[in-house]
């Protein structure tokens, strides 16, 4: 496996600082994602190359409406998460918690950075490649790899992800990035707490990105969870003083993962959010509907 990179070892532990976790991790133990192990003295990226799904899809699908319209982007995903969110719309790949045991799972696949490339060549109107389905950057040193042919190439870079990454590993990667979905799960600290994340991160991802390449908002609204008007009216109040400009997709929950048995969002309930958000953003676009 190779090496991980944004690690301090201590002997007993190695102490991963890619994420705000920042994980305390024992020798043949996995972090809180379970995409980095500590194995042989080392913190070592055991989701490197561990491909769950690869296809061709439409730029719109990541979401992404207002990057290059009209063309389609080869799509990645592998394996994890820094996040668990009961309501995960993707949760066979993202919270799938046995990525140590890849060799013995035959659905997936193993691809070097220059296999991914060659796969984006000669794919109709593909402009290039997006990691994206499970949370990418949990296997930076991956996604950085392959982001760097991909731009020595001449195509385009994109990131769907939550956001949640220290500082110094974002500051890294934004120089091959051309365009991010950053997924902002509801906008209180209590929320992210209750769904393994933090807020103030995000807030600063998406701060830092914006200023640097084109960047895309998703916000999906799970009923009884971040659905009130006052949480959109927050979110777009900050989100506007970042940039009115920055697009933001309104997105819908289905019964998924740990949540089930709760019903879909109610149109209604999409519209009104709409609605809040177009006082304040110049481009809301309402998905899933």
């Amino acid at each position: 496996m190779k090496e991980a990179m944004y690690y301090e070892n201590a002997g007993a532990f190695v102490s991963c600082r890619l994420c705000p976790h920042n994980c305390l991790i024992g020798k043949n133990k996995p972090g809180l994602c379970k995409a980095r192990l500590y194995l042989d003295d080392k913190l070592t990226a055991a989701g490197y190359g561990r491909v769950s799904a690869l296809g061709l899809d439409p730029i719109e699908k990541k979401p992404l409406r207002n990057f290059y319209p009209g063309s389609w982007i080869l799509s990645l995903g592998s394996y994890g998460c820094n996040m668990r969110c009961a309501f995960c719309q993707n949760d066979a790949i993202s919270q799938n918690r046995v990525l140590i045991d890849f060799p013995k799972r035959t659905e997936t696949g193993y691809y070097t950075p220059e296999e991914i490339l060659r796969k984006a060549y000669g794919q109709p109107k593909n402009i290039g490649i997006a990691f994206t389905y499970n949370e990418p950057l949990i296997n930076i040193e991956y996604v950085m790899e392959t982001a760097l042919l991909f731009k020595a190439s001449g195509q385009k870079v994109v990131l769907v992800t939550n956001g949640l990454i220290n500082a110094e590993p974002l500051d890294d990667l934004l120089p091959m990035v051309d365009a991010l979905n950053i997924d902002v799960k509801g906008f209180s600290k209590a929320i992210y707490k209750k769904l393994g994340g933090d807020l103030d991160t995000v807030k600063y991802t998406v701060q830092t990105a914006a200023a640097r390449c084109h960047v895309e908002v998703t916000a999906l609204i799970v009923p009884g969870e971040n659905d009130s008007p006052e949480e959109m009216e927050s979110l777009t109040d900050w989100l506007a003083a970042v940039n009115p400009h920055i697009p933001l997709h309104i997105s819908r929950f289905f019964p998924r993962y740990l949540m089930r048995e709760k019903p879909a969002t109610p149109i209604e309930t999409l519209n009104e959010m709409s609605a809040i958000a177009r006082r304040r953003m110049r481009h809301v676009y309402l998905g899933n509907a």
